[in-house]
């Protein structure tokens, strides 16, 4: 299995792979000016990484309603579907940006913004969610007597 998380926005596409080891990696976001640029692109990902599955980022409220951003997500996660034809699974991505954002260095935050590199940390905290639920950690055997 091949999971490709992503982390959706109109102007950047964060991404991460993982697979059924159940870690999940930041790759490269797409950052084309160009919509159809970006779904090239993203098609580039899925046949280049032999991806079977999608795991994408869904913008909840905190009181856990469906904002108008759900709306995108939906269209494109039909997108995705009808492009590639492979399950998409949705998880809930509230607050992954902050957590995304944390740790890093303020006064270089924006250039880090614009090359994309918070979207695919997102991306990758919302894969590395699904795996876990996906593939649970083994809890320790007990020690024998």
């Amino acid at each position: 299995m091949r999971f490709l998380g992503i982390d959706y926005g109109t102007r950047r596409v964060g991404l991460a792979y993982g697979d059924d080891l159940g870690i999940a990696t930041p790759l490269p976001a797409l950052t084309q000016n160009d919509a159809d640029k970006r779904r090239v692109a993203l098609a580039d990902v899925v046949r280049q990484r032999r991806i079977t599955e999608i795991v994408i980022g869904y913008p909840l409220n905190m009181d856990g309603t469906a904002g108008f951003k759900a709306k995108e997500v939906d269209a494109f996660i039909e997108q995705l579907r009808a492009d590639f034809g492979l399950p998409v699974h949705t998880v809930d991505e509230r607050l992954t940006s902050h957590l995304a954002e944390a740790g890093m260095n303020q006064k270089q935050l924006r250039d880090i913004r614009a090359k994309g590199v918070i979207d695919s940390r997102a991306a990758a905290i919302i894969l590395q969610d699904y795996l876990d639920q996906r593939f649970p950690a083994v809890p320790p055997a007990p020690p024998s007597v």
